[in-house]
């Protein structure tokens, strides 16, 4: 078994991306912000998004069809309050800030977000604390006037924020 307070320490340092994910089964809809995700395969496009077993979005994850993947910009550090601090049992998150209907009528994507793609969940698996759901990518958007050299809203940047929930 590692040593978990060294580990702690070292992934402490790094500076994955955050991402906003935003879900919707019925007429309920989630979000929260997530650390732990990836791309995992070119082609089918795929995409691997883990989700805390205490997040309040977890519920909802499970019902969803789809899921809509934000890229925050790093001055972005408001919305990423808002879904990272703020949990869905206790203020609908959706009234404070802007969004539409994502490619299925129903899942959001986050207007003041113009990175952002979308697809089925097409697995989902217990790995520890969280859960992973496998994402295939059938629509992505860049809204113009996003800009890759903007960079990307990193762990360093928020991990002054309080959990919506505790891990």
């Amino acid at each position: 078994m590692p040593d978990e307070t060294a580990f702690q320490r070292i992934v402490a340092r790094l500076d994955y991306p955050m991402h906003i994910v935003t879900m919707a089964a019925g007429d309920r809809r989630a979000g929260c912000l997530v650390g732990f995700a990836t791309q995992c395969s070119i082609s089918p496009p795929r995409y691997w998004v883990c989700i805390s077993k205490a997040n309040h979005t977890l519920e909802l994850s499970g019902a969803a069809r789809a899921m809509a993947v934000h890229l925050p910009f790093p001055d972005d550090h408001a919305l990423a309050e808002l879904f990272g601090s703020e949990t869905g049992d206790e203020v609908d998150k959706f009234a404070r800030c802007e969004w539409e209907p994502g490619p299925d009528g129903t899942t959001p994507v986050l207007t003041g977000c113009p990175r952002w793609f979308f697809g089925a969940v097409v697995r989902r698996v217990d790995v520890g604390d969280h859960v992973g759901h496998l994402i295939e990518v059938d629509v992505a958007s860049e809204t113009p006037g996003g800009s890759s050299a903007a960079g990307q809203l990193g762990f360093q940047d928020v991990k002054d924020l309080p959990p919506g929930h505790d891990a």
